[in-house]
């Protein structure tokens, strides 16, 4: 956590470039954060043995010693009012309510997952607050790294199991509950529900934010008592005076299972690490580069330090490092990683990078010198006082437009919300009540909606418009989307055929505890879907009917690949909810656990049929495929061509479905010398369109031109004319 120093302007501070002198600065705060983390570390084993409170008064007394023959703050400066040392008495005793809070959580989240949530940087957590809560956030980017420290945060809280806490024994929890501020702790996460583990989790972020105002109160009262540094050695000094009864107080109680003389050396590390070194280490880094890369390097040296630590604390070689081999029988592992805290680590980082950087990817502003006050002064150009991009907010209406847009991205989208909204329910009650199934069960689901965010993007963008790079239009992407569906689809048929023929031979004794009202849950949110999406999906069979007299004639394949997709995937997870309800019901009832795996095998068997027809339609579109079912309307449109006057034959004749309602051709006419090429040009269109063509490309191509290709050369080859794709009884019109 930065101290409150940090950012105070020093006289002659100049923030330079990378250098040499800055590298050394840079290493220096490296390794103190290293030093800040072994200190945690050793805090947390050392507070299993000794009360917070009486913790809390050994280090600041011990950190009030040197601090105080450092700074002098008796005989230096000016001497303090009675106001003055009221308020310095007020500031010591809320830092050691903060203090008792801090280590509080330590002892609850463990090491890692303190560092985690409480050692941030004030000017990153007054980023954070001012992109969430404030109207002028900086820039969209702001946002997003708010959104993404919010996420870290709340992962931290919902999905990292610490199952080694958990499995503590009555006798430690009895252990933890013999003070007041214990008996408060515990009986507000009682009425709230909650495990230790999550109350430390919210104690120690709302911990972290009053310390960040604590800070900036503090940068105020050090300028009227002569310095950063003199408030903090003062501020010491008397938190240990205030500390110091009630150390006695909350000890008298408890007794110290081994000897003081093993818990000095951890306690001066402590000490030395955390309330010393790193306090005038970051407050010199600070001085020689900016505020905002102190606070991102800070933070990176920190985590990373705390991984390693995390992963290597338990090693012999650290425990005899740090003397605490002597303490290994009493002091164990209780906290593991999980990837919800790797998942956490990450995020923090990553929001770190976001809300330390200024903006954009060039320097907008150049330093020009210092203002008569001492101010660093930009220049400022043009080109930064434009707005470069978007809010996110925007962004997301933007996109919210374009999906109620269209009717079947419409529907596509509310599923969608339906089927999150319930999915998180889900999760979060298995949270809440520790069930391992409901919250499998919420990531089941959760991973189903994937195949609805797939659909509901094809549905949006097979509507952009088209590009230079991408001509055709992103029209295909439907196509694509019900291709992917389908395989995905088929996977899973594969997957739950081959394990429930395993389960054949030896079913397993399945638990029906809230499977049977998760299942109908389930089926409920999924017939949802299934009366949604059944107007939106159709089956190829070949529809095409013309009427040659007429002259008229088109194709009834004109159904949306995309949305049958989707359809079929909610069919899917409609059909495993009524097969794990009937074999609920049957088990519960009966006991006939064989019921799961037949129900299974029907299952699988329906998905895999039913997904058939639809992964052969895509493979033909997406192979460029000449449509089966519309070949007798095109031979009968290209008999009409021929019977056009001018026209004596064609070639290279290609025609494809572009999408499932959309089909596409290309046509080369040899025509006479004397025809009109635009009126057949505009005949072969009307023609083809009838035919049920979208769009046809035609070439006209003159007797002189050809006699010009046949004298370049003997790679033209006029009988080519005489060749057609659908093997048509005249391709040469009779003269």
């Amino acid at each position: 956590m930065a101290d409150y120093g940090e950012n105070v302007l020093p006289k002659h501070a100049i923030y330079k470039g990378p250098s040499s002198a800055a590298a050394v600065y840079i290493g220096l705060l490296v390794v103190s954060k290293l030093f800040r983390a072994v200190g945690l570390f050793l805090a947390y084993d050392v507070l299993k043995l000794v009360p917070v409170v009486l913790f809390m008064f050994v280090v600041k007394a011990g950190a009030s010693v040197p601090l105080v023959l450092l700074q002098k703050p008796f005989t230096s400066g000016k001497k303090l009012s009675k106001n003055q040392w009221f308020r310095v008495s007020r500031h010591a005793f809320v830092g050691c309510l903060l203090g008792v809070l801090w280590m509080f959580g330590l002892s609850l989240c463990g090491p890692l997952r303190t560092i985690l949530l409480y050692e941030h940087s004030d000017v990153i957590v007054i980023a954070w607050a001012g992109a969430l809560f404030s109207g002028n956030s900086g820039s969209p980017a702001k946002m997003r790294g708010a959104v993404v420290f919010l996420i870290a945060v709340v992962t931290l809280l919902l999905f990292d199991h610490d199952e080694k806490l958990e499995q503590r024994s009555e006798q430690d929890s009895d252990h933890l509950h013999r003070n007041v501020l214990t008996h408060i702790f515990y009986h507000i996460i009682n009425l709230v529900g909650w495990s230790d583990h999550k109350g430390g989790v919210v104690l120690l972020f709302l911990t972290l934010c009053l310390q960040v105002g604590y800070n900036s109160a503090s940068k105020k009262l050090s300028v009227d008592v002569g310095g950063a540094k003199r408030l903090h050695a003062l501020s010491t000094l008397i938190q240990a005076m205030i500390l110091g009864p009630w150390a006695i107080i909350f000890s008298s109680g408890s007794e110290i299972q081994v000897s003081w003389l093993y818990l000095l050396f951890p306690l001066a590390l402590f000490t030395l690490f955390v309330l010393i070194i790193d306090y005038y280490i970051e407050a010199v880094a600070a001085n020689h580069i900016q505020p905002t890369k102190t606070a991102e390097l800070g933070a990176y040296a920190m985590f990373g330090s705390a991984l390693f630590l995390a992963l290597t604390w338990n090693h012999p070689y650290t425990a005899r490092i740090t003397t605490m081999h002597k303490l290994q029988g009493i002091i164990t592992e209780d906290h593991v990683l999980s990837w919800g805290v790797i998942f956490s680590l990450a995020s923090f980082m990553l929001a770190t990078k976001i809300l330390t950087n200024p903006g954009g990817k060039t320097n907008r502003a150049s330093f020009i010198g210092f203002s008569m006050e001492g101010q660093p002064v930009y220049s400022f150009t043009e080109e930064a006082l434009k707005r470069t991009s978007q809010s996110i907010l925007i962004h997301l209406k933007n996109a919210l437009r374009q999906v109620l847009e269209d009717s079947d991205s419409r529907k596509i989208f509310y599923f969608l919300c339906i089927n999150l909204a319930f999915t998180f329910v889900e999760m979060i009650y298995g949270v809440l009540t520790n069930s391992l199934g409901l919250i499998s069960d919420g990531f089941h689901m959760l991973f189903d909606c994937s195949a609805l965010v797939m659909g509901l993007y094809a549905s949006v963008m097979s509507r952009w418009k088209a590009t230079r790079v991408f001509s055709y239009g992103f029209d295909r992407v439907e196509v694509l989307s019900g291709f992917i569906n389908g395989l995905f689809l088929m996977v899973i048929a594969i997957f739950v055929f081959s394990e429930s023929l395993h389960r054949l031979t030896e079913p397993p004794e399945i638990d029906t505890n809230r499977l049977l009202a998760v299942s109908v849950g389930g089926l409920l949110v999924n017939m949802v879907g299934i009366f949604a999406f059944k107007g939106s999906h159709g089956h190829s069979h070949g529809g095409g009917h013309s009427h040659s007299g007429g002259g008229h004639s088109h194709s009834g394949h004109g159904h949306n690949t995309n949305m049958e997709g989707v359809f079929l995937h909610v069919l899917a997870d409609t059909l495993s909810s009524v097969g794990v309800i009937i074999s609920s019901l049957l088990i519960e009832h009966f006991g006939w656990n064989i019921a799961d795996p037949i129900c299974s095998l029907f299952i699988a068997t329906m998905i895999f049929l039913s997904i058939i027809p639809l992964l052969k339609e895509t493979s033909a579109i997406l192979l460029l495929r000449t449509p089966g079912d519309i070949e007798s309307c095109v031979n009968s449109a290209i008999q009409k061509i021929l019977n056009l006057e001018g026209v004596t034959s064609y070639r290279d004749h290609h025609v494809w479905y572009h999408t499932s309602s959309k089909v596409l051709a290309t046509l080369h006419l040899h025509v006479a010398h004397d025809a009109s090429e635009q009126k057949i040009i505009s005949q072969v269109g009307s023609i083809m369109k009838d035919a049920g063509i979208h769009s046809v490309t035609v070439q006209v191509e003159k007797e002189e031109y050809l006699q010009h290709l046949s004298g370049l050369g003997s790679t033209f080859d006029p009988n080519v004319f005489q060749h057609s794709h659908f093997e048509l009884p005249h391709v040469i019109k009779a003269v």
